[in-house]
């Protein structure tokens, strides 16, 4: 009989294969993106205060300003008021020519709903989460986005199940990003901020899927 960890490691494969090929059928529409086609790349300014409780990850207990580029997007490209799944994208300079790289998706907060996808027909109704959680010194570790409005956002952790921790609070400015000739490609599994780790198991959910987008795009 196969291990708890042997099956997971299979559901896991499986399950990026899934998404793999999901993304194939999406992108065989002419899109530079195959999902997330629309979306205005734009500065913010993201202020980390930390909090009182640690999880171990640098860039999350660390008080700082990064500034940022914010993508918001709807996952299919379905035309407003359609209901979509809302997707929003931080790149975060980490001062060494290198970047991180975080995506959000609009979910729940629950136990279980912030697992989940959800579609909505506004970008500021909804919370978004990572979906999948990040491996860190405190535990597997999700984030979340809350928007007060179309400028002004939380950003909040948990670890596992538990409760939402505000660490910091995102500002979005006008005006928009010239993304030259292609457009800015997020990678949350190539591009991870300090302390941060994917796990084995969202590595293989999640690289077909980036694979396949990468591969339309020419990269």
């Amino acid at each position: 009989m196969r291990s708890l960890s042997s099956l997971a490691l299979v559901a896991s494969s499986a399950g990026g294969q899934v998404l793999g090929a999901a993304t194939r059928v999406v992108s065989a529409r002419p899109a530079a993106k195959p999902l997330h086609p629309d979306g205005s790349v734009v500065p913010g300014t993201l202020r980390r205060f930390g909090d009182q409780v640690r999880t171990g990850a640098a860039w999350l207990d660390d008080t700082g300003e990064d500034e940022v580029l914010v993508r918001r997007s709807r996952a299919v490209g379905l035309a407003a008021p359609l209901p979509d799944v809302v997707g929003l994208a931080v790149r975060v300079p980490l001062g060494t020519g290198e970047y991180g790289d975080l995506l959000f998706a609009s979910t729940g907060l629950g136990r279980l709903s912030r697992f989940t996808l959800t579609a909505t027909r506004s970008p500021y109704r909804r919370p978004l989460t990572t979906l999948l959680p990040y491996r860190a010194p405190a535990g597997p570790l999700l984030l979340c986005v809350l928007s007060h409005d179309d400028q002004t956002l939380d950003l909040a952790w948990a670890v596992g199940l538990g409760s939402w921790h505000r660490f910091a609070e995102l500002r979005i400015r006008r005006g928009i990003v010239d993304e030259g000739d292609l457009p800015l490609s997020f990678d949350p599994i190539r591009n991870v901020l300090p302390g941060l780790e994917n796990y084995g198991w969202v590595r293989r959910l999640r690289e077909p899927a980036y694979a396949t987008a990468r591969s339309s795009r020419g990269s």
